[in-house]
């Protein structure tokens, strides 16, 4: 019987981590604006900039969290209990990204809610000026992290954050010209439905995401049974039993398997083909596989 596996990259090469300075930056930008955007919005009286401020709230915490998680995941593991390391605290920051989107989204609808009948007075300027200004800083971290997004899900639950508080803004700058106008104040209720309503869809589809990935589900776009294929379509193996492939974080691939294979002497080079194929079509960079003459009893289908 013979057994082998390869290793990932070095912690500090981890999808998410590559993305600290601009998470950083974009950090600062966030966190200052959103004082600002809050005061004016007691100011004005503006559900539309409040919740936008909700928004840019809920990003300052994502953000944090974010660049929270990207140092955890560095860290090596002195306790010797963490022996897949603190990666996962990417995804978690992803999912707490999702509880503060929910949450935000929540609070606009019931605002909006109740200030249905009413007719409070809103100011249109600071909504026009606050939100044009948010709108340009919103648009500037988005640029700042749409890279890291198609990487990193750490990194994606704080673009998210910051794509649906670039539409809160956009929603903002309409709001306070609609209502300058036409002097109807229910235009800043109404949008801030809209916004609420945009949130709360992004977060669901973020959502997905990240339990897929607590939930050890095969990479998206991969088709387990291709992979089963091309294992048994190593010259000298005849089965494949226990198969399994999970993400352990963004950008990082595992995968464990069982390969039966007839002739002990082709063991080694198996197992290296075997690594090779799956690194360089799957991106599966760590494999952990056993070759062995028949099945053990232990041994499962690949769907157990």
């Amino acid at each position: 019987m013979g057994a082998g596996h390869s290793h990932p990259p070095a912690p500090a090469g981890h999808a998410g981590g590559r993305y600290r300075r601009k998470l950083a930056i974009a950090f600062g930008l966030i966190a200052a604006f959103f004082v600002v955007e809050l005061v004016y919005g007691l100011v004005a009286d503006s559900l539309a900039l409040i919740s936008d401020a909700g928004h840019m709230a809920a990003d300052v915490v994502a953000l944090g969290a974010a660049l929270a998680a990207t140092k955890i995941a560095t860290r090596k593991d002195k306790t010797g209990r963490r022996t897949f390391g603190s990666y996962r605290a990417e995804v978690f920051a992803s999912g707490l990204t999702v509880l503060l989107m929910l949450g935000v989204s929540a609070y606009v609808v019931i605002e909006a809610v109740s200030r249905i009948g009413s007719d409070p007075e809103v100011s249109s300027g600071p909504m026009i000026i606050v939100g044009g200004i948010g709108l340009l800083i919103n648009i500037v971290v988005m640029f700042l992290l749409k890279s890291g997004a198609k990487e990193s899900l750490n990194v994606k639950g704080a673009y998210f954050e910051v794509v649906a508080d670039t539409a809160g803004s956009v929603g903002v700058v309409i709001a306070g010209i609609l209502i300058a106008t036409t002097g109807e104040v229910w235009w800043d209720t109404v949008v801030a439905l809209a916004i609420g309503a945009f949130v709360a869809v992004r977060a669901i589809f973020l959502g997905r995401q990240v339990l897929a990935v607590l939930g050890q589900h095969v990479p998206e776009g991969m088709a387990i049974e291709h992979v089963t294929d091309d294992l048994a379509a190593v010259p000298g193996v005849t089965d494949v039993h226990d198969l399994h492939v999970w993400v352990l974080t963004s950008g990082m691939n595992v995968a464990t398997a069982h390969l039966v294979a007839s002739d002990t002497a082709d063991f080694p080079r198996i197992l290296d083909e075997a690594r090779t194929m799956l690194k360089a079509t799957y991106a599966i960079e760590h494999a952990t596989i056993q070759v062995e003459r028949t099945a053990a009893r232990e041994c499962h289908e690949i769907d157990w």
